[in-house]
């Protein structure tokens, strides 16, 4: 069993795009050697996902090329 990562002093960004309001979005954690951290910006109490770097970078790389 894995255990939980923790989040208490992670720095949360929402995306610029999200609207003033930073809803229909998520925010992206910059934390330490855990991974990053993704959470619904609707519920920022709520559950958070934390993927591995390497995966986040495969995932946003494969976002900017779709982009193109």
């Amino acid at each position: 069993m894995r255990r939980a990562a923790d989040l208490t002093d992670v720095t949360w960004i929402t995306s610029p795009y999200s609207g003033s309001d930073g809803g229909q979005c998520v925010t992206v954690g910059v934390a330490g050697a855990e991974g990053v951290p993704v959470r619904d910006s609707k519920d920022p109490a709520g559950p958070a996902l934390c993927f591995p770097r390497a995966e986040w970078s495969a995932f946003l790389d494969t976002v900017r090329d779709d982009a193109r």
